[in-house]
């Protein structure tokens, strides 16, 4: 069983810190620079404010985890997506509002580039003065709710309606924000798109 409690046990020796070494120089805030350019302003490749820890941070972990995975921490805030090199890369993520998160192992069953939207019926019925001018959705595009991309999470062949995607309110990073699903940086789930194969893992830890 996915547990909270197995994950703060393991979670320190899973993934430690930022790599640190002569071939992989660091910058000011202490991220491997592969990730971060080290510019003399901090700010210069973080357009977004976020808080330096939620910046792409490439970080060690233990062995016997499964390369191309993805697993996100509701307390903390991450997803880490597993490499074939015993590091993965760590993004910020907003989850879902008190109630609405739903932890579990999932299939990403496909994934879609500048995807479109619709709420779901419990989305309309739970707040229809919010989702009710949307019911017959919204193409994708820069202000869509989902971003420039999406990773759609299955359990078996049935689509559970949560998704990872991007969002266009990156100020919302950190945060319990959204309607279940995990939300990253447009630019990060960009790149975490590229990387990521449809029938990869996903495991969503709970957030208590």
């Amino acid at each position: 069983m996915l547990t909270r409690r197995h994950f703060i046990i393991t979670s320190s020796a899973l993934f430690s810190g930022a790599i640190a070494g002569p071939a992989l120089a660091q910058d000011a805030v202490g991220f491997d620079a592969t990730v971060t350019r080290p510019d003399p302003d901090p700010n210069a490749n973080n357009p977004w404010g976020l808080h330096p820890r939620f910046m792409p941070t490439r970080v060690q972990h233990r062995a016997g985890l499964r390369a191309g995975d993805i697993h996100v921490d509701a307390v903390a805030r991450y997803l880490y997506h597993i490499g074939t090199d015993g590091t993965a890369m760590r993004y910020g993520v907003a989850i879902g509002r008190a109630g609405l998160y739903q932890p579990g192992t999932f299939r990403i069953g496909r994934k879609q580039e500048w995807p479109s939207w619709t709420p779901t019926a419990n989305m309309i019925a739970r707040e229809p003065e919010v989702y009710g001018q949307f019911a017959g959705g919204v193409p994708g595009g820069p202000e869509n709710p989902l971003g420039a991309r999406a990773f759609y999470l299955y359990e078996g062949n049935r689509d559970t309606y949560l998704r990872i995607h991007g969002t266009p309110q990156p100020w919302s990073i950190g945060t319990s924000a959204s309607s279940g699903c995990v939300r990253m940086v447009n630019a990060h789930v960009i790149e975490l798109y590229e990387n990521v194969e449809v029938g990869s893992t996903a495991f969503l830890y709970p957030a208590a």
